[in-house]
């Protein structure tokens, strides 16, 4: 019986998929420390919402950080969500561009775009499908 790692020898990482996973790990922490701190800093009164918030974000940055697992292992399917990610995330830096958070917004904003130019490169969609047969998506 074959095993993952006679199945899927070990490759080297491209450059864009090591990056594009490293700026996706920190906005998974970025997740987490967000939503912490909506919870340290929430009054009493809305501590159930500000516990689901919390709950809610890191959730998200517990499914990012598979995404990650699954860039850096050359996995075709952690893109998608990547990507949906970085989609929703250019939506958030969108709404934050007016006033004092604007700042925010070029951030958020800047990090999608650079995520999405590397997930979606060349080198990126080469290493994800190279030596997979039609129909292995693993």
């Amino acid at each position: 019986m074959p095993n993952d790692a006679t199945e899927h020898p070990v490759r080297p990482v491209v450059s864009t998929l090591r990056v594009a996973a490293v700026l996706v790990a920190l906005e998974a922490f970025a997740l987490v420390v967000v939503g912490v701190g909506v919870t340290v800093a929430g009054s009493v009164g809305r501590l159930v919402l500000d516990v689901t918030t919390t709950l809610f974000f890191v959730a998200c940055a517990a499914g990012l950080l598979a995404c990650v697992r699954g860039l850096l292992r050359r996995r075709s399917w952690a893109r998608g969500p990547v990507v949906f990610a970085q989609l929703v995330q250019l939506g958030v830096g969108w709404s934050f561009t007016s006033g004092s958070t604007r700042p925010v917004a070029a951030a958020l904003v800047a990090v999608a775009v650079v995520v999405l130019a590397l997930v979606l490169a060349p080198p990126t969609t080469r290493a994800l499908v190279a030596d997979r047969p039609a129909g292995d998506d693993s």
